[in-house]
């Protein structure tokens, strides 16, 4: 209905068909037939910043997923460091910056002002797949992120 209203505005429809497809919109019973409805529309700006949003919605996702693992095992390291009497350096600190600078890194690139969402998806799929070889090559089943 969002999206017949921007369209109408814009000059695409005129009322009647905006009155007509909107008929049609609260009889339709799948997504196919409200799809037949705006077929012959371009896209509107309402359904490109949706996508927009939902995938950017799904990469953070992802990014707090691997987050955890990088949390998990500096947590495990600044333990280790702590039981064994946290003499000399703080060792962990190297374990931390390797694996959270790349999340850093993907994050600002998600969330920051020129939001890349190319590069964070293509980022985060490449580390997916080195992690599927490695598995592969251990005999371990790896189980994809859920998307």
């Amino acid at each position: 209905m969002e999206e017949l209203r921007e369209h109408t505005v814009d000059g695409r429809l005129t009322a009647e068909e905006f009155e007509q497809r909107l008929g049609a919109v609260y009889t339709a019973k799948t997504r196919a037939e409200l799809a037949t409805l705006r077929a012959d529309l371009p896209v509107s700006t309402t359904v490109a910043r949706r996508a927009q949003l939902e995938r950017k919605s799904r990469l953070r996702g992802r990014i707090v997923q691997e987050a955890g693992g990088a949390v998990l095992a500096s947590a495990v390291c600044v333990a280790i460091w702590f039981a064994t009497g946290a003499h000399g350096s703080f060792w962990p600190i190297w374990v931390i910056v390797f694996t959270l600078l790349p999340l850093m890194r993907d994050s600002w690139r998600l969330l920051g002002p020129g939001s890349d969402l190319d590069v964070v998806e293509a980022r985060l799929q490449a580390r997916h797949e080195r992690r599927i070889a490695r598995d592969g090559r251990r005999g371990r089943r790896y189980l994809p992120p859920s998307l």
